[in-house]
This record gives C-alpha cells, structure tokens and sequence, in this order.
C-alpha cells in the first residue's frame, strides 16, 4: 500500500537535502534502506508511535539553529580510564582522539572502512529486522544516509571501554551517524556515550551481543542548548548473553530515543533503563520495544523522568512474547516525577503474550514531591531546596542502579545532583 501523497511529498523533501554515500560494501545496504524508506515514508503527527512527540524538526529538510559552546572543561567519565573516539558535527577528528588500538578491540571507521569489511553482514540488518511489526523510518534514513561511524568488532574482554564524545561546533549542523558493534561469544565490551553533536541528530546503533558476551552501555545527552535529537539502538542477544543500556538525559528541545531488542538465545538477559531531567520547552520520549523469542530470558526496561516548568516526558514500551519463549521474566516500570502543575507525563505501556509460563509485569506512576518525606527532612534541619533535591535523587536512583559499574553510576548521580543545584540556584 502507498503511502499518502502528503507523507511521501515530505520524505522526497527531506532527501533532496541529502547525498546517498556512493559504493563500497554498504552499498546494497543503503539502497535497500532507502527503498524501505521510501516505501513506508517520514513519520507525521498522526502515526500511532509518534501520537505524543511532533516530529516535524526531525524530518524538515534544513536542520533548526541551536547555539554552540565551548568544550566541558570536566568531561563526564573522566574519572573512568577509557579511550576516546572524538566526532565533531558528525565526523571523526583524529586530533581529539585516542588511538583506537588501545582498546584491545578492531575498531574502524564507517567512513573509511575496507571493501571487505565483517561489518557487510550486520550493517543495516539489524535495524531491518526492528521495521517490523513497527515503522521506524528515521532509523531506515539513517541506514541509507549515514556519512560516519564506528564498526566495533570484540573477540575477548575489551582491555578498556570505548567512549565516543560527539561535539557541536557549527549552529546548522545535521550529523547522521551509524556505529555496529559485533561481539563475538563470551566477549566483554563496555561502550560510553556523552556530548551535544548536532543542531540535528540522527544515531543508529546495531548491536549483535554472541552467546555468553556482555555489553554494557552508558550514555549521556545534553546540556542547556537547542539540542534535536532522534536515536535507535537496535540489538540481538544469543544465549546466556547480557545486554544493559542506560541514558541519562538533561535538556535540549526534543529527544526521542528507541530501543529495539530481540533475545534470541535461551537465558538471555536485556536491561534497558534511563533517567531524565527537563524544564521549560523540553520533550522527552522514550520508545522501547522487547521481542522474547527464547527460553528462560529476562528483559527489565525501567524509567523515571523528572519534570518542570512546562515540560514533557514521553514512555511508550512493549514487551512481545513469543509463542514458545517460556519462562519469561519481563519487567516494566515508567515513573514521572512532576515539579510543578505545568509538566505533564505521557505513558503507554504494553504487554503482548503467546506463551503461559511467564512472569511480567508493568506499571506507570506520576506523581508531586512526597510532602510527607519532605516535611521530615524539613523538620531535621535541611532546607527546602536540598530537601527537594535529595528526594529528587532517590526518585531516580532505580533506573541509575540499572548501571552495573559502581564509578559509572557515581558519574551520573554526580550529573544529575548538578542539573538539580543549577536549577535551584537559576
């Protein structure tokens, strides 16, 4: 079935600012993508999985302004011993980064990689596999558009984890980046991501997780600025393998993140959490999609948002079970925490069940300060403004315990009790 003329005349729009990357071994990728594309369209307003986030900005041809800044002086992660993968409105700078070798794993450049690449099987499959039962048309523009990246091949445990920084220095910047991450069975990896990159974004990650690996990933996003954002991680976890991703969100105008996984191993396990702080013109939508498609997995997906001044926070999960997957443990929870009565919370949690020997479950909350809780710091002492921030953190501190490494999750909570201190003091 056609689309609608209005959506394809918007999509035809939209790519006559953009150049399809020419040859190479992604290239039959990049032509299915688009063709993909073109067939299913941008997405508008009106689609169900974008009902509660306008995606407009996202889809117009020239990229919106957003204000630059200068380099955090105190880059977060800093404390972790990392190596460093710089990108600059979307294109890598050698001259910030470290050298890639010193990871312990083959790392080459989307851009630049080899005509015979490892990366020909995974590039683009992963993210065709997620369209279904669900449309995700940026992802398919992102698979066909991408300009860079990083291909990450991992064999054994990574001697350290990758942190790619991604940086903003022209206000009209459009970066489309695609990274794929392989791990091969029992292999080790842990990826980190921080940093503004674009007045526009658009990031895809394709992550295939080998039976008995473990991917650890942590993110960050943001600071004051005119940040747009769309990003997609799609994953494929074998048996007895680990897959944990964590986002930290502070500002920017729009942030939409999807997450697509599919366990496909027996005893697989898949934790995806994320935390968020906004206010004024703020939106946040966090899109999540588990298929269980095995035995004796668990998928845990658990959010909490906090909200001010005007702001919104968006959740929309599903677990799908598979007739089949047995033994099913999947968990569900999206929480909001509202500071004012100007902020607003929007959920759509789903369960989708064929098999009758499973445990899920799935739950959303809104809710003010607990005047109970803070009454008591109140009476001992604290004042108002601490008060409210310490039961602000403890708000959030399930989704940051989602983070397995201890020094991971004291960087977060250290970001998230400065965005508290700013905003008490502003």
């Amino acid at each position: 079935m056609a689309a609608p003329q209005p959506r394809i005349d918007a999509t035809e729009a939209r790519l006559s600012a953009l150049t399809l990357p020419a040859g190479g071994w992604s290239a039959a990728a990049r032509k299915d993508a688009l063709a993909r594309l073109r067939s299913m369209g941008l997405p508008q307003p009106r689609d169900e999985y974008w009902k509660y986030t306008r995606p407009q900005t996202l889809v117009q041809p020239e990229a919106p302004r957003a204000a630059t800044f200068k380099v955090d002086e105190a880059p977060i992660f800093g404390a972790i011993d990392r190596v460093t993968l710089v990108f600059v409105d979307g294109v890598f700078d050698p001259e910030a980064s470290d050298d890639p070798a010193l990871a312990g794993v083959t790392i080459d450049r989307l851009a630049d990689a080899p005509d015979i690449h490892w990366a020909k099987d995974l590039y683009g499959t992963l993210e065709a596999r997620g369209q279904t039962p669900v449309a995700r048309p940026l992802a398919a523009l992102n698979t066909a558009f991408a300009t860079d990246g990083v291909l990450i091949h991992v064999t054994g445990k990574a001697a350290k984890p990758v942190h790619l920084v991604y940086r903003h220095a022209s206000d009209t910047s459009d970066a489309i980046l695609h990274h794929v991450v392989k791990l091969d069975p029992g292999a080790d990896l842990t990826l980190l991501e921080n940093g503004p990159a674009a007045a526009r974004f658009n990031k895809c990650l394709e992550v295939e997780v080998g039976d008995g690996a473990a991917f650890h990933h942590v993110r960050a996003q943001g600071r004051d600025h005119q940040r747009r954002a769309a990003t997609h991680i799609f994953a494929r976890l074998g048996r007895e393998s680990v897959f944990k991703s964590f986002t930290f969100t502070a500002n920017g105008i729009l942030t939409r993140n999807e997450v697509v996984i599919e366990l496909t191993g027996d005893d697989a396990i898949a934790h995806v959490a994320g935390a968020c702080m906004g206010d004024g013109e703020f939106h946040h939508d966090d899109t999540v999609f588990v298929t269980h498609d095995a035995v004796g997995c668990e998928s845990r997906q658990v959010f909490k948002k906090v909200l001010r001044n005007g702001a919104t926070g968006v959740f929309q999960g599903k677990i799908l079970v598979q007739p089949g997957a047995q033994k099913t443990d999947g968990y569900q929870i999206s929480q909001s925490l509202l500071l004012d009565d100007d902020s607003q919370f929007l959920a759509k949690p789903e369960l989708e069940i064929y098999a009758d020997d499973v445990a899920c479950s799935h739950g959303s909350t809104s809710g003010a300060i607990d005047e109970t809780a803070l009454f008591y710091l109140r009476s001992r002492g604290v004042p108002e403004g601490p008060a409210t921030d310490l039961l602000t953190l403890a708000f959030i501190a399930e989704a940051v315990m989602e983070i397995e490494d201890e020094r991971l999750q004291e960087e977060i909570n250290s970001r998230v009790a400065g965005w508290l201190e700013r905003r008490r003091r502003g």
